[in-house]
């Protein structure tokens, strides 16, 4: 009884072993083209099934051939991902869960970014507008665009919004660290209370806010203002340090972001509350 007890144990701790393996491979090549290789693999393991199962021997014979060179194609197709996990291995990051600071960092790094790409934009007066996923998805909004799935970088966002240029007009989706797709579509407000004096990236701004939690920043193309939008409310001229912390304080993971204040956000310094 006891040794059965014990060979248990250690299956369990084998497949918890062998499953947190398998997670953090997958959060490896989450977000690469490894993963629509992973998906081409799944389907021709299941062709192989299927031959075996309905004893289709011309099908399984292909199968076969197939699995005999497969590992070396699987080494020469996933080289960049299997390279990557080695050095994280060395580095001792493969099984360690990103820390808190390392995810504020990188959400620093990316407000780095839009910042200057804003400031940029601003001070030459070329209209953008740039709305960030939080936890409602945008995917009915990306497919109106062209998608990118790029590094975000102010380079990159600054050429995106270059006048008479093919992406320039319409609006650049971001999803965590990444540009999803440029020149997207978005719904207009309705709010008949909206200032005449805004325009259609404005309005978009602002109805996109309203039908999601997503936040939209707005450079005008007259004014060279910044306005960011939340929750249907927009703050036109918003100073920068304001624009910092409020991107900051949305974008942080929640899991270990401080608890908000309750006070409204366009009560706080860098604008008053506008409905337009």
């Amino acid at each position: 009884m006891e040794l059965l007890t014990e060979i248990r144990i250690k299956d369990i701790i084998d497949i918890l072993i062998v499953s947190y393996v398998i997670y953090q491979l997958i959060l490896l090549v989450r977000g690469t083209r490894a993963i629509q290789l992973l998906k081409g693999i799944v389907v021709v393991v299941l062709a192989w099934a299927l031959s075996i199962w309905f004893n289709l021997n011309t099908l399984q014979w292909m199968m076969n051939q197939m699995f005999t060179f497969g590992v070396l194609a699987v080494i020469i197709i996933f080289q960049p991902e299997l390279r990557r996990a080695l050095e994280q291995l060395g580095r001792g990051k493969l099984f360690r869960g990103s820390s808190s600071s390392d995810e504020e960092h990188d959400v620093t790094s990316r407000i780095s970014h839009i910042l200057k790409a804003v400031n940029h934009l601003s001070k030459r007066k070329i209209g953008a507008l740039i709305v960030f996923e939080r936890e409602t998805g945008l995917n009915d909004y990306l497919e109106s665009g062209i998608p990118l799935e790029a590094q975000i970088t102010s380079e990159l966002l600054i050429n995106i919004f270059i006048p008479n240029t093919p992406l320039h007009d319409g609006a650049v989706i971001i999803r965590k660290h990444q540009i999803m797709a440029a020149g997207c579509y978005l719904p207009l407000s309705e709010n008949p209370f909206i200032s005449k004096e805004l325009g259609t990236r404005h309005r978009a701004a602002i109805g996109m806010s309203e039908v999601c939690d997503a936040i939209c920043v707005v450079v005008s193309e007259e004014t060279g203002q910044v306005s960011l939008a939340i929750n249907g409310q927009i703050v036109r001229d918003i100073k920068e340090e304001s624009l910092v912390s409020k991107l900051f304080e949305e974008l942080r993971p929640k899991t270990k972001a401080k608890a908000k204040e309750k006070t409204p956000f366009w009560k706080r310094k860098g604008g008053e509350p506008s409905n337009g």
